[in-house]
This record gives structure tokens, C-alpha cells and sequence, in this order.
């Protein structure tokens, strides 16, 4: 039988240490082996009714261990959390050794489970034991990796954000003229059905001329409220201009539908926006373009009827809204055909 003593000395040197008996039950248990199995005591338990012995395999009894002395073994808790743990077994030798053994256990790669299930801190271990620079070594990378995924959220948020100011414009919160070209340009891509509304507001001018630029762009914000008001959540609402706006329309099924929306902001944005004591008042004028399935013409082509049919609303005294059709370039060719022999003449 070992002395106080030399029991001291392993719970110092193998604090996971157990010491059996000819019978293979417990007769001595390290510190942090006492420490895991707080709510019972081993002593006086059988080691294998313990701890299951997963590799050699077969292992039933106590002459079965002593074949496998100096041999590493893989084992596991049979009590909750089932920790794998790794040992090896060896004999005691001297007077009063009766058939002991020692076996030493460790976590191995299990380490971080142990720590963590057991609430155990590096005087849990021997001072020479190489887990405590490993526990260091993850403690450290587990900082690292956490600081860089930090870094990177911040990093990734920021780029974001930039992305967003780039498309955005910054009075209105609308989208601007680059997040309009980059939805038409996927839009046409996939040859979907689709409108785009040119909108100009009219007596905007007056408005900044007679009660000056704050209250210009206390419409200009008013009018993009109205716009995202009036449309669904799917589409696109853009200030491409210093009183110009885009509004996309995706998967259109009908001219009444569009129709019914440019009526709805055409009607709020001639109702009188209150600014400092006076009325700014404006109204909108809008040109429609609407695509069908399968149609592909270019962006340019898109933008010009849209600005085709803008003209012509324009010309149909403002506060309306029209559809393009062929016809309308045409009139609108007959009537620049003056404009361009002037220019001709006088050049």
C-alpha cells in the first residue's frame, strides 16, 4: 500500500491519477479526478463501472487490465457530460504494492470540453503539464479569431455603408441615378415585364425663386415621401435631377394599374406643402414607359421614350401623365423639325 506521502506526491505531479486494487476498484484519486466527480466519491468504486475502456476493447474485468498494462487507453465517463478521456496503466512495484496499478488520465484533444464542464483552472493540472500552454495557446487564438471577426463585421458594416451612400441620394434618402441605371440594367437583362415613370415637377422653380432653397428642398423631401407613399415596397423610387424622379415598377399587369399610381401622386403632390408660414405648391408631370415580357431595347432607348412622353404631358398643360406610344416620337420629331431648320439657317 503506497504511503500519505507518496500520494501527495502524484496528486502534486498527476493530479488525474487513480490507484486500484487487486480487485480493480479505487483506493486513491487525484485532486482534479475528486474535483470532476464532486457529487460522489470514487473510492471504493469499481474502476470499470466507472469509466468505460473504448480502446483495446473488451475490457471486463481487472485481469483484462492487467494485459494491457503500459498500454494507451481511450476511455470514456459513463456519467454525464461522457468525457473522452486517454491513459495508460502501470503497475506499482515494492514492498506492499499487493497488485496495485496507477492510471494516470488526461483529455487530450478533449480539453476545452473538460475546462469548460468542469470549471477547472490551471491548478487543476500540473504545473509541467502541457495543457496549460495549449488552453493559453487557444485562450489566445480564440481572442484572436474573435477580434479579427470583430474587425471584419465593422469592416464588412462599413462597406455597406459606403455602398449605400453611393447609391443613395443624400437630401431625400431616395435612391439616386446610379442605383436607377443598375436596377434597369438587371431588368433588361432578364427581359421582365416592368414600367418606368419620368417624373418633373412643375412650378418648382417658383418655389425656390420666391421662398429660396430651404423651402425647395423641404419639397423635394416632402415629394420623396409622397413617391415611396404611393408605390409598393418592390419598387424604385430615384431623384436623378435637381427636380427629376425615376419610379421603376416591376411586374406590371395592366395601363390601369399604371394609370391609377400616377393619378394618386400627381393628386398628393398638388395639395399645398406648408413651409414657414407659406404654401409652396407645385404639381408633377409624368411620361410611362412600360415594357412587356420579352421585349430588349437599350437603356438609352428606355430613358428617351420615358422622356418622350414626359415632353408630351409637358405639352398638355402639366399635371398629367402619359403612356408612350410610337406616335408621340413622331409628333415629337414633327415639332423639333422647325426648331432644327432654324438652327440650320442661322448657322
Amino acid at each position: 500500500m503506497m504511503s500519505q506521502t507518496d500520494t501527495g506526491a502524484l496528486d502534486v505531479l498527476c493530479p488525474m491519477h487513480l490507484i486500484l486494487g487487486r480487485t480493480g476498484h479505487i483506493q486513491h484519486a487525484g485532486p482534479t479526478l475528486r474535483k470532476m466527480y464532486a457529487d460522489r466519491s470514487l473510492v471504493g468504486q469499481r474502476f470499470l463501472d466507472v469509466f468505460e475502456v473504448r480502446h483495446p476493447s473488451a475490457m471486463a474485468s481487472m485481469s483484462d487490465l492487467h494485459d494491457v498494462v503500459q498500454t494507451k487507453l481511450r476511455l470514456k465517463m459513463r456519467a454525464a457530460p461522457h468525457t473522452s478521456l486517454k491513459g495508460i496503466m502501470v503497475p506499482l512495484s515494492g514492498p506492499g504494492a499487493a497488485d496495485q496499478v496507477i492510471v494516470n488520465l488526461s483529455f487530450g484533444i478533449s480539453i476545452l470540453d473538460g475546462v469548460r464542464d468542469f470549471a477547472l483552472t490551471n491548478a487543476d493540472f500540473a504545473a509541467t503539464d502541457l495543457a496549460i500552454e495549449m488552453l493559453y495557446l487557444v485562450e489566445a487564438k480564440t481572442a484572436a479569431m474573435e477580434a479579427s471577426y470583430r474587425l471584419n463585421t465593422r469592416l464588412q458594416g462599413a462597406k455597406i455603408a459606403a455602398e449605400e451612400q453611393a447609391y443613395t441620394d443624400t437630401l431625400t434618402g431616395l435612391k439616386n441615378r446610379r442605383a436607377l441605371d443598375t436596377v434597369l440594367t438587371r431588368l433588361l437583362e432578364r427581359r421582365d415585364s416592368f414600367a418606368v415613370m419620368q417624373i418633373d415637377l412643375d412650378y418648382f422653380k417658383t418655389v425656390n425663386d420666391t421662398l429660396g432653397h430651404a423651402a425647395g428642398d423641404h419639397v423635394l423631401q416632402n415629394v420623396a415621401r409622397i413617391m415611396v407613399d404611393e408605390t409598393r415596397g418592390s419598387d424604385l423610387v430615384a431623384r436623378v435631377g435637381g427636380d427629376e424622379f425615376t419610379v421603376v415598377l416591376p411586374e406590371v399587369a395592366n395601363e390601369d394599374i399604371l394609370r391609377r399610381v400616377g393619378r394618386r401622386i400627381i393628386d398628393r403632390l398638388e395639395e399645398p406643402m406648408p413651409f414657414q408660414g407659406s404654401d409652396c405648391k407645385i404639381s408633377a408631370s409624368i411620361g410611362t414607359v412600360w415594357i412587356q415580357p420579352g421585349q430588349n431595347p437599350r437603356m438609352e432607348d428606355l430613358l428617351d421614350d420615358a422622356d418622350v412622353a414626359l415632353y408630351a404631358s409637358k405639352h398638355a398643360g402639366r399635371a398629367t401623365q402619359t403612356l408612350y406610344h410610337p406616335e408621340l416620337r413622331e409628333a415629337a420629331n414633327a415639332s423639333d423639325a422647325p426648331k432644327r431648320k432654324r438652327d440650320e439657317t442661322s448657322a
